[in-house]
């Protein structure tokens, strides 16, 4: 014992008049929160500058020819963009649309309330030249300009100037435009378009020009096409986690109670569940065992539901379940009698939950923090990834009249300002939206400043989990040195650990919370050097990757299990981080033997339950997102999704984040109890003059795992 004291420190001396956290305080680590709020003023500079120079209806609508959007402003009640010859949007047959190199398709575009839904072409009788444009053009479907009831032009005319279609197809709305969707099957007999030889032609003429413009549309950057699903889904997104939020709140409630019952029913339930992944992979593997399509007969494939008609992964599926299943199962056997001990832990903790009811409502303000916190970093992604004025190009909408060939499509004009009087010789010219600029100062510097507002946006939520944890810790160190439960408990004390932890700790908590921050995003750059370099083959390149990983992985778990136990000691004391980290690494050292035996139990078992809401939520949203359930009033289409993994991606990550916060109610209770324990032996001995501050029951709980 003598050596231990020396390596880690004496043991706290009694102090006759301390009675929990302390009232007499001064601000700690003041020039951290000078910086802090020095970062939080340039994060809020960076997203005036990301609003101003942004626009998010790149994202939300899709524009005209003339660059309006469809959906807002004067076409509000137009949300879809109809193309008036599709199969000018052909790069192998258009040499207009080459030039402008898929970005834009060459024809005349106008926002439309529906897509069109039957077959129709120009008859012949209406090249007469008798003919009244009104009576074979439908005025919806031609450009506002163009009034059929009055205007003097002739259907030539009309039809040289690109002013209403000569056909079109059944289309439903994708990403904001009407794209022809129909079975070659259906289409009339007679649906021959001029210049083409049969139906068939007309047929594979269009699906090229689909094929095209559709690859157009993807030729965006990757974080524009996530945008873009983020905004097709994001209403669904939220119902998602409010289910993780409802979810959790209700199994906090019911652990208040039936604590001993609900963790064992969660062990039975993630085994349960376990079981039937192992079986249900088997029952995909013996479907598609006698499969010759191989993993390696795959090229790289967005849909994930490619790689799921190929054996070798669901037998990946089925030995990664396998392995987690037996590993589970070790570990259950493995602890033993300490489940039962940290059984009765829990049980203390919700006694104390009970005389502080309170603390469960508390994690609803850090859920609304991190959310606001959550939402400005995706609005100001949003605002970079959207920067950059419109770039509109002068076209020939027909090249094959003469005079219009020397037209190239490459040079900038602006539609304000544009006159087709300085193109005399060829009527069909146009200046039409071409694409976002992306060479300005701002959008060159746009990945840089991605890059500062992902470590801001980190330490922002770094630090509100900070906030929550010194919170709770100073909320049940206050409950556990009352002596006389609960007659010695302050009246609010949520209210007043949250006024005591925002007055002087702030410099304290951005000091752990920028730790953390440094450590994290490495994490993040790393994984992104490996979705680059996933392509690598050389085993010296794939081991200094796992390696790195691993090491931060590790470095990351330590330091929250340090800031962990440094706010619990500053909330108590109320040191600097510094000290408060040093004086919980001794108080730990002395009791290495209950923190080992006891204390990392209750978190495997609190695990469970963040897997278990996180695990149920996300599984419904992979139905969901995937196409599996559908809606009778079709609000959503799975099918329109660029990446459908990526709202599933948001809602198990923001799911667990949530049963996270929830959790970490119980797991902070926990923690902070079991810190305020061991002070209390060292500064009391449990005689009449100097008597514990802790139950009966809890004392022969950890008496009993200190003789294991």
């Amino acid at each position: 014992m003598t050596g231990k004291r020396a390596d880690y420190g004496d043991p706290t001396p009694y102090q006759p008049f301390f009675r929990g956290p302390v009232s007499k305080r001064s601000c700690t680590d003041v020039i951290c929160c000078v910086l802090f709020m020095a970062a939080v003023v340039g994060y809020m500079t960076l997203g005036v500058l990301a609003w101003l120079f942004g626009d998010p209806r790149h994202v939300f609508f899709s524009r005209n020819s003339i660059g309006m959007f469809c959906g807002a402003g004067l076409n509000i009640n137009e949300p879809n963009v109809f193309y008036f010859d599709i199969l000018k949007c052909a790069t192998e047959t258009s040499v207009m649309a080459a030039s402008l190199k898929g970005h834009q398709c060459p024809t005349t575009q106008v926002c439309v309330k529906e897509c069109p839904s039957e077959f129709w072409k120009l008859p012949p009788e209406a090249y007469a030249s008798a003919a009244l444009p009104k009576d074979f053009f439908h005025q919806k479907y031609c450009h506002p300009s163009l009034d059929l009831t009055n205007t003097t032009l002739t259907v030539q005319d009309i039809l040289d100037q690109e002013l209403c279609p000569y056909f079109y197809t059944p289309s439903k709305p994708a990403l904001g435009r009407c794209l022809p969707s129909f079975d070659p099957k259906h289409v009339p007999v007679d649906f021959i378009l001029p210049g083409l030889s049969s139906v068939d032609d007309t047929v594979k003429h269009i699906k090229n020009a689909m094929g095209s413009l559709v690859s157009g549309l993807n030729s965006k950057s990757v974080g524009v096409r996530v945008f873009e699903d983020v905004a097709a889904s994001w209403y669904w997104i939220l119902i998602g986690l409010l289910a993780a939020m409802v979810v959790s709140v209700v199994f906090m409630l019911l652990m208040r109670y039936w604590v001993s019952l609900l963790v064992w029913l969660l062990i039975v339930g993630v085994l349960a569940v376990g079981a039937y992944g192992i079986y249900y992979c088997y029952q995909e593997y013996n479907n598609y065992r006698h499969s010759s399509l191989t993993l390696g007969d795959l090229a790289f494939n967005s849909k994930f539901s490619v790689y799921l008609q190929v054996k070798e992964t669901w037998l990946a599926f089925l030995v990664i379940l396998c392995l987690v299943e037996l590993v589970l199962l070790l570990l259950l056997k493995s602890l033993g009698n300490r489940i039962s001990r940290a059984l009765a832990l829990l049980e203390e903790s919700s006694r104390a939950v009970g005389y502080v009811m309170s603390t469960l409502a508390y994690p609803l303000v850090t859920f609304v923090l991190l959310v606001v916190c959550v939402c400005y970093w995706g609005v100001t992604s949003l605002f970079l990834a959207t920067s950059g004025a419109p770039v509109y190009r002068a076209i020939s909408l027909n090249s094959s009249i003469a005079n219009c060939s020397t037209i190239t499509g490459l040079d900038n004009c602006h539609p304000q300002t544009f006159s087709a009087s300085a193109y005399p010789t060829c009527p069909t010219v146009r200046c039409v939206f071409f694409k976002y600029d992306d060479e300005g100062f701002f959008q060159r510097n746009a990945a840089y400043l991605q890059i500062c507002n992902v470590l801001a946006f980190l330490w922002c939520v770094n630090f509100i989990i900070a906030l929550g944890q010194c919170t709770l810790a100073s909320t049940f160190a206050t409950f556990y040195w009352a002596f006389s439960k609960p007659d010695d408990i302050p009246p609010h004390p949520v209210l007043q650990a949250f006024i005591r932890t925002l007055r002087y700790h702030v410099g304290s908590m951005a000091f752990g919370a920028v730790i953390l921050t440094l450590f994290q995003f490495p994490r993040i750059f790393l994984e992104y050097l490996d979705h680059k370099l996933r392509d690598c083959q050389n085993s010296c390149c794939r081991f200094v990757k796992m390696s790195l990983k691993c090491c931060f992985w590790f470095l990351h778990k330590f330091l929250k299990f340090v800031n962990r136990n440094t706010y619990i000691m500053m909330a108590v004391y109320g040191d600097s981080f510094c000290v408060s980290a040093r004086n919980a690494h001794m108080l730990l050292m002395r009791n290495i033997g209950r923190v080992v035996v006891l204390n990392k139990v209750t978190d495997v078992l609190l695990l469970f339950g963040k897997l278990l809401v996180a695990g149920s939520v996300g599984a419904l949203a992979t139905a969901f997102f995937s196409g599996r359930i559908t809606l009778a009033d079709a609000t959503f289409q799975a099918e329109l999704l660029h990446y459908y993994w990526v709202p599933i991606i948001m809602v198990l990550v923001g799911a667990y984040l949530t049963a996270q916060g929830f959790f970490s109610v119980y797991s902070m209770c926990v923690d902070t109890l079991f810190l305020c324990f061991l002070d209390d032996l060292e500064r009391n001995s449990g005689t009449a003059q100097r008597p514990y501050y802790t139950s009966r029951s809890l004392m022969r709980i950890l008496h009993q795992s200190e003789n294991c």
